[in-house]
């Protein structure tokens, strides 16, 4: 739901990258989160093995983010340690999306299909959190490994049951 980028200031506040439509919602005051590690992976207390919580104890935007605070992370020493780490939430917390919405974690391992063929022409398997929004990743069923945005321009339609995103490429993309 949220990547930190840094700390501000020396009171314990980080500046995070959100990765959701409702960031006042997820992250309200009082809000748990989980701590991901710098790849997005839960985090997991090495005694314990249970999920490591956080509890939002502020929110608010910023020119470039938002700037939170979370119980126990009192001071810029301590926040430095959680620079790039990911902030995760239960998906069964979250609200559902919408039709022709997906969850972004969702995409990895969605079939792309030509929109006026519909041809399959690969799966996706990554997809990258970029300023200009996501960047799809994905392989072709002869092995080639393009990338495509997902946006409106070339993105049609996206099936979230049947798992597959229609697409129309850019004349081009896969010649090579």
């Amino acid at each position: 739901m949220g990547r930190i980028r840094r700390p501000h200031g020396v009171r314990g506040e980080l500046v995070v990258d959100v990765m959701t439509d409702e960031p006042g919602a997820i992250f309200a005051p009082g809000r748990r989160v989980f701590q991901g590690t710098h790849d997005g992976e839960l985090s997991v207390d090495p005694r314990t093995r249970a999920p490591r919580e956080l509890v939002v104890s502020s929110l608010r935007p910023i020119k470039d983010g938002w700037l939170m605070r979370f119980d126990g992370i009192n001071d810029r020493t301590e926040a430095e340690k959680w620079n790039g780490r990911y902030l995760l939430v239960p998906v069964e917390e979250l609200s559902e999306p919408e039709e022709g919405e997906v969850f972004a974690h969702e995409l990895v391992g969605m079939q792309l299909v030509d929109a006026g063929s519909s041809a399959t022409i690969g799966e996706v398997i990554e997809f990258y959190d970029l300023p200009q929004g996501l960047l799809l990743e994905f392989r072709t069923s002869a092995g080639a490994v393009a990338s495509l945005p997902f946006v409106d321009e070339f993105v049609d339609a996206l099936d979230r049951e049947a798992r597959t995103i229609r697409v129309r490429l850019p004349n081009g993309l896969l010649d090579a």
